[in-house]
């Protein structure tokens, strides 16, 4: 039973149509028009694949393949919205991967076990509202208080904008799916990292998604005039960040061969004037890892670093932590039905972590979870030149499409052994 490679190509490049922005880059909004009109464009190929399709009232587009019986489903996906400055294959690829393995089934007058759920998350990027994986995090219980009231750069809030969708921000709890009603989460996506390419495989079995720590960390100095205050006099706020930085570097790159990572991606700086020695300065701290313990040690000897910073230039300090999440692993069992497809396919397929989360990160924590990537292209991604070739993503999408339905199989056997009896079947 193979994929049309063809048609998955074909709707690659007509997606990438909505939000263009030069050759091949994509600026996709969350809950914008363009992303509306992406919605109906995918909304049709859902159709087209035996599915029916509805929007909820979290802005996720979902499409549904009934199963032979009505058990715990079995649900694809990953997202359709895009960063300001990205490309066309962040998040689609998990979508149009997920139609196209339904389609096939539909095509062979396969029906799976259990029913199959493909959704496009709404809001998976989170830089419109500063907080993502919004429609994965809402469909399983995980929203937090005040996330209607987030704001775009434009004071729109969140709850705006899903009105203005054609959504009821009134009645989310109602898209909460029930305890058990999921069975299991597969997401095909881009790897975004150099490690497949440079081992020259075309696609690999994730382990797991690193656990994030983020802060908002804020240095205070005291301002002065940048032409009169002697050197060793002075309480400069910017000093102790850069310091702060080159020690953030050094601890996660002490031991050689792992993956942790460490990130300051964003700085202000007070009054940001040439001629003033710098006040206050905030910025942020991103620091990653697959294993937790060694994520706790790192993260302890930072707070060590800003201590003596602070201490040696005479500052001031306060730390927020934003996000704090535990690494989330894949399924062993999902893990192992992706290798057993792979054979035939691909030479190998090599098993690596996720540094970027994905909607899997919401699904994890309800449901078994598992992941294939695609070959990215120099391991670039949230950028235009963002690339996976059309036989890597095939590759890729055929796997996935095996993989589920050996998933649901597993799925309806498991539900069986549970209720001591055959689920009643849908035909």
């Amino acid at each position: 039973m193979q994929i049309q490679s063809e048609r998955l190509r074909r709707h690659f490049v007509q997606l990438a149509e909505y939000g263009k922005i030069g050759e091949t880059g994509v600026c996709r909004p969350t809950l914008s028009n363009v992303e509306k009109e992406a919605f109906a464009v995918v909304s049709e190929w859902m159709r087209e694949a035996g599915m029916t399709v509805r929007i909820d009232d979290c802005g996720n587009l979902i499409g549904r393949k009934e199963g032979k019986c009505d058990g715990p489903m079995l649900m694809m996906g990953s997202h359709l919205d895009s960063q300001p400055y990205g490309g066309r294959f962040d998040g689609t690829a998990g979508v149009l991967a997920a139609i196209e393995s339904v389609a096939t089934m539909t095509e062979h007058g396969v029906i799976p076990d259990v029913p199959i759920e493909v959704v496009a998350f709404c809001d998976e990027e989170g830089w419109r509202f500063n907080k993502g994986l919004f429609g994965s995090r809402a469909i399983f219980g995980q929203l937090e208080p005040g996330e209607l009231a987030r704001t775009d750069k434009d004071g729109i809030t969140r709850e705006q904008a899903l009105r203005d969708f054609g959504c009821d921000p009134t009645q989310i709890a109602s898209c909460v799916y029930p305890d058990g009603a999921v069975g299991c989460y597969l997401e095909l996506h881009i790897e975004q990292g150099p490690i497949l390419e440079r081992e020259g495989k075309p696609i690999g079995i994730v382990s797991g998604i690193a656990g994030p720590i983020w802060w908002t960390v804020t240095l205070r100095g005291f301002a002065g005039h940048a032409g009169s205050v002697p050197m060793d006099l002075r309480r400069d706020a910017l000093v102790g960040a850069a310091e702060t930085i080159v020690a953030l570097n050094e601890i996660v790159t002490q031991e050689k061969g792992i993956q942790t990572v460490g990130t300051v991606g964003n700085m202000t700086i007070f009054p940001n004037s040439r001629n003033i020695i710098p006040e206050e300065v905030q910025f942020t701290v991103d620091l990653r890892d697959i294993d937790l313990d060694r994520r706790n040690r790192y993260e302890a000897q930072l707070r060590d670093a800003i201590e003596r910073v602070v201490g040696r230039y005479g500052l001031q300090y306060e730390i927020r932590e934003d996000t704090n999440s535990e690494p989330r692993y894949c399924a062993e069992w999902i893990k192992q039905f992706i290798r057993e497809e792979s054979v035939g396919l691909v030479d190998g397929c090599p098993e690596l972590m996720s540094g970027p989360f994905h909607d899997a990160l919401a699904a994890s924590y309800v449901c078994d979870y598992g992941m294939i990537f695609v070959r990215s292209k120099d391991g670039i991604s949230h950028n235009p030149a963002e690339f996976s070739s059309d036989a890597d993503l095939a590759l890729g999408t055929q796997l996935l499409c095996q993989t589920a339905l050996r998933v649901t199989k597993e799925l309806r056997r498991r539900a069986s052994m549970e209720t001591g009896m055959v689920s009643q079947p849908m035909l």
